[in-house]
């Protein structure tokens, strides 16, 4: 099983981009994530960031939809032997 772990990227000034420490409270709201789930699936969060991009909401929508294939692939239950 790969982990696959998002990671936020912050535009600066002139169009430079860096990856940033952690994706907005905002851009998990707008992804339809609480903070606490994001905590519970690896995402990170920096709570001191205000800005909101749709590139970074992207990221956690598609990385949602990946959790959610692998989940399918999963059976849970028991076996009745």
């Amino acid at each position: 099983m790969s982990i696959v772990v998002a990671k936020p990227k912050v535009f600066k000034k002139g169009g430079k981009q860096r990856l940033g420490r952690g994706f907005s409270r905002e851009e998990l709201k707008r992804a339809g994530l609480s903070f606490k789930e994001a905590l519970k699936f690896g995402i990170p969060v920096d709570s001191r960031r205000r800005t909101v991009y749709e590139a970074n909401v992207e990221v956690v929508k598609t990385f949602l939809e990946s959790r959610k294939a692998e989940s399918k692939g999963k059976v849970k239950g028991k076996s009745k032997s």
